[in-house]
């Protein structure tokens, strides 16, 4: 009974590696675009700068989820979890687009845009993972 419980465990591990191995692939990719350094900030307790970076990766974590939920096989999951790693970005770039100033302002300590950017990180992911019909 344990073994068959447990023959899935291959699995997983290789799933939960790649997951791992693509959020940290996300948080330095996105932190690189950023025209603001979240960990810098962070570290210098803006709060604006965790909200923002930390909903982020929930958004992106999203279509990640559901991209190992739904793959065929690691490599599928890769590229769907790659697809939904571009998608993160270009909301970064647009929610730039409705907000001015937006990282000199999360730089800044500002709350509302740092939250707004979270906001609309975590519902394309939401989208972007819903898409997925795998």
């Amino acid at each position: 009974m344990v073994l068959q419980s447990l023959a899935g465990l291959p699995a997983f591990v290789i799933y939960l590696a790649v997951g791992s191995v693509f959020i940290v692939t996300y948080l330095v990719v996105y932190t690189a675009v950023t025209a603001h350094d979240e960990f810098e900030l962070i570290r210098a307790d803006t709060p604006g700068a965790a909200i923002a970076l930390g909903l982020s990766t929930v958004g992106f974590a999203l279509p990640l989820t559901s991209s190992i939920s739904h793959a065929a096989n690691v490599l599928d999951c890769a590229l769907w979890a790659f697809i939904g790693l571009v998608v993160q970005i270009a909301v970064y770039y647009l929610v730039r687009l409705t907000i001015p100033g937006l990282s000199e302002r999360i730089a800044k300590g500002q709350l509302a845009p740092a939250i707004w950017l979270g906001l609309v990180s975590v519902s394309a992911g939401m989208l972007n993972a819903a898409s997925m019909a795998l």
